[in-house]
């Protein structure tokens, strides 16, 4: 089975190891909550949404989470591209701090949280599916 691809060490790479605090500031947009079932603690920047052209149309949106943020399980059908810039991410490969790339495969699913909060990006190829759970 296909796990897909983490990158580790990007910001590094990308910002020439430089100690430019303004490199990727984000602080001066504003989120707004994330209003999707079973979300508890995440807000989006959206960037781009070509949903309203195509029902499974790609996005992409910069996505913090606060502390004890919670996404349930769900499903890809296509690549989802996530990016994070600050803090740190949990999903079922572990814990993820900046600079760290993970590409999720079609057919994927995982959960993610964060315990002390995070923003990343995230680029989605097709809308994501909720997981049913079993009780």
């Amino acid at each position: 089975m296909n796990h897909g691809i983490t990158v580790t060490g990007l910001f590094s790479a990308i910002a020439g190891e430089s100690n430019n605090k303004d490199a990727f500031n984000i602080s001066h947009l504003s989120f707004t909550p994330y209003r999707v079932e079973g979300r508890k603690g995440v807000s989006v920047f959206p960037l781009y949404d070509t949903r309203n052209e195509c029902e499974d149309g790609s996005s992409a949106a910069l996505v913090r989470y606060a502390s004890n943020a919670k996404t349930p399980r769900h499903m890809h059908p296509g690549w989802e591209l996530v990016l994070v810039i600050e803090g740190e991410l949990i999903d079922d490969r572990g814990r993820h701090g900046p600079g760290v790339l993970q590409v999720y495969p079609p057919k994927s699913t995982h959960e993610l949280s964060s315990e002390t909060g995070c923003t990343f990006l995230v680029i989605w190829e097709k809308p994501v599916k909720p997981v049913q759970t079993t009780v």
